[in-house]
C-alpha cells in the first residue's frame, strides 16, 4: 500500500491562494459584465455622436431691398436675404435716414425675414486719393447702416491697387481696415467678408489671396469669407478643396453655378476671337459644381449660417429692369430652390 506524502502547510497555502482568486464561473461572469458594460457605454457614446440632426441652414436670395422683393422671398419659402447696399441702391448708406432704417427693420421683422449680409463692393485702397476717400467714407456709413438694421456681415472685395506689388497691397489693406473700418465694426458688431470675385478690385479671389490676407490680419474677428464657389470654376480652381481649406473662415455663402462651354474652350482657348463666351454663370445645378460635395464640406465643418442664391443666369431674366424682381427673374429663383431643396430642406 502506498501512502501519499503531503508537504506540511500545502493545504493551507492552497486555501489562501483560492481565497484570492475567484472561481472560473465567477471570473467569466465578471468578465462578461465588464465587456457588456463597456460595449453599452461605447454604443451610447457613438449614438450620441451620430444622433441624426437635419441640416437646415437658412436658404435665401440676393437682391435689392423692396417690400415686394421681401414678400416674394417669404412667399416662396426663403428665410434669408442678402441685400444690395451700394451707392444708388435702395439701401444707399448716404441717403437712408434713421427713420427709414427703423421702418425697414420693422418690416423685415414683421415678414420674418433674416438678413445675413449687405453687399457693397468698394475699392478700399483705390490709388486715387479722392476716390479712396469717397469709397472708404461710404463703407463706414454702410457698416453703420448694417448695425442699425442688425445685419452682421458686409460682403465686399478686399480692395486692389495694381500699381503696387502684391504684398504691399496686402499691407495697405490691413492698414486701411484697421484704422478706418475696425472701430466701426467693433461699435456696430459687423464683420467684413470677402467674396472671391475676380472681376472687381479684389485680391481675395482664391487661396493665395485668402492666405496672404488672413496672415496679415492675424486672428482678427472682423474679417472672413463670403464664399461663392462659382468664381473658382472659371478661374480653373477647385471650389470644393478651397472651401475645405478655409471652412473656418466662411461666414456667408453665395449659391451660384458656372457652366464651362467646353465646345468653345477646346477650339478657341480662354481668349476666343470676337470675345466669344466660353463660360457663363448659371443657376445652381445647371453648371459644373458638385453641390453634394460642397454641402458635405459645409456640414462636416458645422456651418449652419445662411446660403443665398445669387441669380445671374442669363437664361432666366434680368434683375436690372427696376428695383423689384421681374417675373422671369423670379422663375429663376423658383427653379434654383427646387434643385437646392434636395440638399437644403425648406
Amino acid at each position: 500500500m502506498s501512502v501519499a506524502l503531503r508537504r506540511p502547510g500545502s493545504a493551507a497555502k492552497r486555501k489562501d491562494y483560492n481565497s484570492l482568486v475567484p472561481n472560473r464561473t465567477e471570473s467569466v461572469s465578471l468578465s462578461r459584465r465588464a465587456v457588456l458594460g463597456g460595449l453599452s457605454a461605447a454604443a451610447a457614446l457613438q449614438a450620441q455622436r451620430r444622433e441624426p440632426r437635419e441640416w437646415k441652414p437658412k436658404l435665401g436670395v440676393l437682391g435689392n431691398y423692396t417690400e415686394a422683393n421681401v414678400a416674394f422671398a417669404r412667399q416662396e419659402g426663403f428665410t434669408n436675404m442678402i441685400l444690395s447696399a451700394t451707392p444708388r441702391s435702395t439701401l444707399d448708406a448716404n441717403t437712408v435716414t434713421d427713420g427709414q432704417a427703423a421702418r425697414i427693420q420693422a418690416y423685415l421683422r414683421e415678414a420674418g425675414m433674416h438678413v445675413s449680409a449687405f453687399q457693397a463692393t468698394q475699392n478700399h485702397i483705390a490709388p486715387d486719393a479722392d476716390q479712396r476717400k469717397r469709397e472708404t467714407d461710404y463703407f463706414v456709413k454702410a457698416i453703420e447702416l448694417a448695425g442699425k438694421l442688425g445685419v452682421r456681415n458686409i460682403g465686399t472685395a478686399s480692395g486692389k491697387d495694381s500699381n503696387r506689388p502684391f504684398q504691399e497691397q496686402v499691407d495697405e489693406i490691413v492698414r486701411v481696415y484697421t484704422e478706418k473700418y475696425f472701430p466701426a465694426c467693433e461699435k456696430h458688431n459687423v464683420r467684413i467678408l470677402w467674396e472671391p470675385w475676380p472681376g472687381g478690385p479684389n485680391l481675395a479671389t482664391g487661396p493665395v489671396g485668402f492666405e496672404a490676407l488672413f496672415k496679415g490680419f492675424g486672428n482678427s474677428p472682423h474679417v472672413g469669407l463670403q464664399y461663392d464657389p462659382s468664381h473658382m470654376v472659371w478661374q480653373m480652381m477647385d471650389p470644393i478643396q478651397a472651401a475645405r481649406d478655409f471652412a473656418d473662415k466662411i461666414f456667408d455663402v453665395h449659391l451660384k453655378d458656372t457652366e464651362v462651354m467646353w465646345h468653345v474652350l477646346r477650339r478657341c482657348g480662354i481668349n476666343p476671337p470676337d470675345r466669344q463666351q466660353w463660360w457663363r454663370y448659371r443657376l445652381p445645378g445647371l453648371g459644373s459644381i458638385d453641390w453634394a460635395a460642397f454641402f458635405t464640406v459645409l456640414q462636416d465643418h458645422g456651418y449652419d449660417g445662411a446660403m443665398s442664391i445669387e441669380h445671374e443666369d442669363p437664361l432666366y431674366g434680368s434683375p436690372s429692369r427696376g428695383a423689384d424682381f421681374s417675373e422671369d427673374f423670379k422663375t429663376g429663383f423658383r427653379m434654383a430652390k427646387r434643385y437646392l431643396n434636395q440638399y437644403v430642406p425648406g
